[in-house]
């Protein structure tokens, strides 16, 4: 019989940094590999897992679908956060994503939502569920802050010393830049929202009006707050001009999330930040919000990493996508997602498959297409 503390999983497609192992083996000991071998194991115990895909465990650093499960509905926040986290930590494993930066919104942008209210209780039911063991995936904190919003600061505040808060990002959605360049497109955006023409147009002026007073201040005052934080990665938002990054490069940030457009990103890319898109972008074919395509970056060489954003199966799914419509190769896609990923915000013991990495591993097998995973492993525990 095999040990009870190794795991074998032999007959599988391994996605190494460089290869496909066509009929590989990965042996798991103590929650970390321990060996990948290109052939299949004839070891008693071993899990065969038929010729499937077996690939590192996915790594999201900005998703911010955990909101969803907390307010289910418009103004109807859930009545049990931990319950709620449940049910995002479930979702997200089943995608194949392994470690996770839930990204929660420090201020708000629009009169009427309920960030302000998740916010606590989002964050005290990820930690709780974490300490006791609860989770499938290893959840860490990304914290977005909104430079624009009047109460940021106080917001951000009490959190800024917590160990599990290791990326944070600095967002400013007001109309008329960055992500809503086009304020045509913010107007489809909110249209299930029910504002008038007037309502709308009044909102725009108070987030105007609210930059103008606040957003520059803030802006200074969160990267103080960060100074004896050297652990914490420092991101900027929906970068579209080049002066954008020329700022977020005096600032210290390393991560340029979601560019708007080529030139932000090429820039940014060049400079020695990392680039990430959305991997809806890619499945898609474009962005919503008519922004830079995700796969023209590709095309370029200037896009660094994916994350799953709004849609947590988009993530497996774009790694598959990309080498059918690119010269990336399967690895190369993967580590969009996995490796590159982890490397930005400091991880370095996680998203390849190589002896004395941790056993996060997916199996995914492909159907009409689509890259479904079947089980995932964390630190060698199935979990999904």
């Amino acid at each position: 019989m095999t040990p009870s503390d190794t795991l074998i999983l032999t007959n599988t497609r391994v996605v190494t940094q460089t290869d496909v192992l066509d009929t590989g083996t990965v042996v798991v000991r103590d929650g970390r590999i321990v060996e990948v071998d290109d052939r299949v194991s004839t070891a008693p115990g071993g899990l065969d897992l038929g010729g499937d895909y077996l690939l590192p465990g996915l790594v999201e650093m900005h998703t911010d679908h955990m909101e969803r499960h907390f307010m289910p509905r418009p103004k109807v926040l859930w009545p049990s956060p931990l319950a709620a986290v449940a049910a995002h930590d479930a979702q997200i494993a089943a995608a194949g994503i392994t470690t996770v930066f839930d990204a929660i919104s420090c201020g708000q942008y629009s009169d009427g939502s309920m960030r302000r209210q998740m916010l606590a209780d989002q964050i005290a039911a990820v930690k709780h569920a974490r300490a006791e063991g609860l989770l499938r995936c290893d959840h860490w904190l990304h914290l977005r802050c909104e430079v624009a919003d009047p109460c940021v600061v106080e917001i951000f505040e009490p959190y800024r010393q917590d160990p599990l808060v290791r990326v944070v990002s600095l967002m400013d959605h007001t109309p008329g830049q960055r992500q809503w360049s086009d304020v045509s497109k913010l107007r489809q955006f909110t249209s299930d929202k029910g504002l008038s023409g007037d309502e709308f147009d009044a909102r725009i002026r108070k987030s105007l009006g609210d930059q103008a007073r606040y957003a520059h201040t803030h802006r200074l005052q969160v990267l103080e707050m960060l100074r004896d934080r050297p652990d914490i990665v420092l991101a900027t938002h929906d970068d579209t001009t080049e002066t954008h990054v020329d700022e977020a490069l005096s600032e210290g940030a390393t991560i340029a999330e979601f560019p708007t457009t080529f030139a932000a990103a090429a820039k940014a890319h060049g400079a020695g930040m990392k680039t990430i898109l959305g991997a809806p972008n890619v499945v898609r074919g474009g962005s919503h919000s008519g922004n830079v395509s995700a796969i023209d970056l590709v095309r370029a060489g200037v896009l660094d990493g994916l994350s799953s954003d709004y849609v947590p199966m988009s993530l497996v799914h774009a790694a598959f996508v990309l080498p059918e419509i690119t010269d990336l190769t399967l690895p190369a896609s993967v580590a969009l997602v996995s490796a590159n990923v982890a490397d930005m915000v400091g991880l370095d013991d996680r998203g390849r498959i190589a002896p004395d990495q941790r056993a996060d591993l997916v199996r995914v097998a492909v159907a009409d297409g689509v890259p479904l995973p079947r089980d995932v492993w964390r630190g060698g525990r199935r979990v999904c």
